[in-house]
């Protein structure tokens, strides 16, 4: 074998062991992506049955519901264009309350409710996830279109 036809062999390995490096990498990455979903994206059916997604809004006002002594617990998130049922089992934040912008990951039940495994509440009054703030911007901009001029 010529020096030559040595190089290109060693090359070709070369190339071959960085393609299936970044193969590899990006097939690990689309396993780990979680996907955003806001209430209306869920009732249009855009989201995965069968996968996880986060899904924001703003916790209905009265839809907590809690079992004293357990830690299920049900509510309804908005985006005051949709509602998405929600139910989770475990502590929820200190700062989770009626009214106010959350994030919940987890999947879709076959029964149109969204089962959490990890529910983030917002850590201060001012602060709203960005993805729940430019889903609600979003619809309630829409909402003003629909509506048309007024004055």
């Amino acid at each position: 074998m010529t020096p030559r036809r040595k190089r290109l062999f060693v090359v070709l390995g070369i190339l071959g062991g960085v393609a299936a490096s970044v193969s590899l990498a990006v097939m690990a990455s689309r396993e780990n992506i979680m996907f955003y979903y806001d209430p209306s994206q869920i009732a249009e059916g855009k989201a995965p049955l069968a996968k996880r997604f986060r899904v924001g809004g703003m916790v209905v006002k009265g839809s907590v519901v809690r079992k004293p002594g357990d830690l299920q617990v049900r509510f309804v998130l908005t985006d005051f264009a949709h509602q998405v049922p929600v139910e989770y089992t475990g502590v929820l934040p200190d700062l989770f309350r009626e009214g106010q912008g959350i994030i919940a990951h987890g999947t879709m039940g076959s029964n149109g409710t969204f089962v959490a495994d990890e529910v983030l509440a917002k850590h201060d009054e001012k602060y709203m996830p960005p993805e729940v703030a430019a889903s609600l911007k979003h619809r309630i901009d829409q909402k003003a279109i629909a509506q048309g001029p007024t004055g």
